[in-house]
Parts: structure tokens; C-alpha cells; sequence
């Protein structure tokens, strides 16, 4: 098995050209442990040279409502009332601990995506945008 580390794009292409033509290697065959080198070789660089951004809090939230078939009332019991739900979902409000330890428990969304930071509406700015002031 000849099996070189994986150091620039070229290489990484020519590493997914083989695992494509690997992909259906017979069980217990050298190909299928070939395939598995590789494929654990093109992880590492993706994750050193692509790596994939945590996504954001709000945006999770609202996939795993979308996926679910849920409603914004489906968050009331983790994110409190209608009017509280609103905010956390308009980004006027941050998600405090404990409504990230009842949405984590609840609804299974990981904790370490929700402590995530993410980008709050600065209402003031609104306000005046909206009054056509600008700031």
C-alpha cells in the first residue's frame, strides 16, 4: 500500500479521485483498508484547510423548527411567552444559560453550537431607521 500524506490541493484531489474509484471495495480487502487510509487522510486536510464554521445559534434554532414541523409556540416552553420567542428569534435578545440548557435538553440541540456568539439587532439603530434618521 503506497500512501503519501496529503500536502497541497493536488494531492487532495487526486485522493478523492481514488476513494470514488475505492468507494465499493470489497469488504476485508486490501482496497477496503486502502480506502480507509484515505479516507481518514482527506479528513484531516479538510479540517486543517477547510474547516467548517459552527453554525449560528438563531439560524440552528429556526433549521431544527423547519425540520421538525415546529412552530415558533413550540419554543415557548424553552424560550418563555410569544413575545419572548419573538425577540430571541429577531435577534433583539440573547439566549440566556438556562434557556440554552432547556433547548439543549428539550430539543436536543447541541450547547456548544447555542453558546456560539452571534449578532444582536442594535434597537436603537432600528428605531431610527425605521423613523428614516440616520445615525
Amino acid at each position: 500500500m503506497d500512501i503519501k500524506p496529503i500536502r497541497n490541493d493536488e494531492d487532495y484531489e487526486t485522493a478523492l479521485e481514488e476513494i470514488e474509484a475505492l468507494w465499493d471495495a470489497e469488504a476485508g480487502s486490501a482496497d477496503e483498508d486502502r480506502l480507509d487510509v484515505l479516507v481518514l487522510l482527506v479528513e484531516a486536510y479538510e479540517q486543517e484547510n477547510y474547516p467548517i464554521p459552527a453554525p449560528d445559534p438563531i439560524e440552528m434554532i429556526l433549521h431544527v423548527l423547519d425540520a421538525r414541523g415546529l412552530t415558533r409556540r413550540d419554543l415557548e416552553p424553552f424560550l418563555g411567552g410569544r413575545g419572548r420567542v419573538s425577540e430571541i428569534l429577531n435577534r433583539r435578545r440573547p439566549l440566556s444559560l438556562e434557556m440554552i440548557r432547556r433547548l439543549q435538553s428539550g430539543l436536543g440541540i447541541p450547547a456548544d453550537v447555542l453558546v456560539q456568539p452571534y449578532a444582536l439587532q442594535n434597537r436603537d439603530a432600528s428605531l431610527l431607521q425605521l423613523s428614516g434618521v440616520n445615525s
